[in-house]
């Protein structure tokens, strides 16, 4: 009987990215609405992509067992 594959939980897929050299990258929270009161700077540096941090990195790896 052939082994089962494993799924990719699909709220993952929609949210990280896998780069190149491994990183996991994400898009920045708290960009959708109420940003009259965030300041420029802010919303500018919220554009940025964010990468996840070293501590939920195997728990978003296991949620994408092949990358994505």
């Amino acid at each position: 009987m052939a082994k089962m594959k494993l799924k990719t939980l699909s709220g993952a897929k929609k949210r990280f990215k896998m780069t190149a050299s491994g990183k996991i990258k994400r898009n920045a929270s708290k960009r959708r609405h109420i940003l009259t009161k965030k300041t420029t700077k802010l919303t500018r540096g919220l554009r940025m992509p964010k990468y996840v941090d070293k501590t939920n990195e195997a728990t978003v790896r296991k949620m994408m067992p092949y990358g994505g």
